[in-house]
């Protein structure tokens, strides 16, 4: 076994770590630790355009958990990497916040763009899915506050990252439980205004296959298989029809946070910003079926966590 190295992934609504190793120096990742907590870093942010304070301690806090999982595994500071997303890049007062993870975790968070944030998550996508068509792979990421878009075959060829996320678009536009048709009207004319931009960059009409990677895909795809607690064993390579995916899209969106809440796969921080990721999805599959021909999506648990540890795992060889 290698050394194991650390990634952690802080985005507008949750911190995530993996701890890994490459098993006899093989091209695979090895999980040691694999944590989520939802901190919703980016509350606020789209509105004042800083952190607010309180979550930024909560994230402090996480981070400090994590740490110490960090210690107990062995892994050596030049092997940790710590990545900081949308919220962050803007925050006007994200220095608070980079400094207190650096007093805790003893290395420089780094703000990356949306371009590294794209190419890192397609690392991470492609490398464990598998029996994927021949051809371009489009590779959408929903995050909190930015949606990603890669295309490519081995690496990414064509990529966007658009200002919308599941949190972004609920404080623009979601802010009544369950939302009104004008508030959904409002957010889908934004989603398809983005998209319209993004296919000026991205040709999705040369996609052979369209994965979904981050918590809003593989929570929907948890519903769409009708799990009653969440399995990344069945969520991860899933192959699901796009009018099915609609379909829990649109219920998804309509329902009360009350509702949702009976879902017993949609982690309690997801319930009041789902609906929106299900908007986003929702237009995402669409645009793609109508522009490549494409009538399924593959879901990945793997992700820029992934990518971040498998280029720290390079370095450390």
């Amino acid at each position: 076994m290698t050394v194991p190295v650390a990634a952690i992934d802080c985005g507008t609504n949750s911190i995530r770590l993996l701890i890994a190793r490459r098993e006899n120096d093989g091209p695979g990742l090895v999980d040691v630790e694999r944590r989520l907590e939802m901190v919703r870093l980016g509350l606020g942010v789209d509105r004042t355009g800083s952190l607010d304070p309180v979550a930024v301690e909560r994230t402090l806090d996480a981070a400090t958990r994590y740490q110490q999982l960090i210690e107990h595994h062995g892994v050596a500071p030049e092997n940790v990497r710590f990545v900081a997303t949308s919220a962050t890049r803007d925050a006007s007062n994200r220095d608070v916040f980079i400094d207190g993870i650096r007093a805790i975790l003893g290395v420089s968070p780094e703000v990356i763009t949306g371009d590294e944030e794209a190419a890192l998550s397609f690392r991470g996508a492609v490398s464990t899915v598998e029996a994927l068509p021949e051809g371009p792979r489009l590779v959408v990421d929903i995050g909190g506050g930015s949606t990603e878009l890669v295309l490519g075959t081995e690496t990414p060829t064509h990529r966007i990252s658009m200002d919308m996320g599941s949190v972004r678009l609920t404080e623009r536009h979601l802010a009544t439980d369950p939302p009104t048709e004008a508030e959904i009207a409002a957010a889908t004319a934004d989603i398809d205004l983005l998209l319209e931009d993004a296919a000026r960059e991205v040709p999705l009409d040369r996609a052979a296959a369209l994965v979904g990677v981050a918590g809003t895909i593989t929570t929907l795809t948890a519903v769409a298989e009708g799990l009653t607690e969440y399995r990344p064993d069945v969520t991860h390579g899933a192959t699901l029809q796009i009018p099915d995916v609609e379909r829990i899209c649109r219920d998804l969106l309509s329902q009360s946070r009350a509702q949702r809440s009976r879902h017993t796969t949609i982690h309690p921080g997801r319930i009041d910003v789902i609906g929106a990721g299900a908007l986003i999805w929702s237009r995402i599959m669409r645009r793609v079926a109508d522009a490549s021909g494409i009538t399924e999506t593959r879901t990945s648990e793997h992700d820029i966590l992934d990518g971040m540890a498998l280029d720290l795992l390079d370095r450390a060889r």
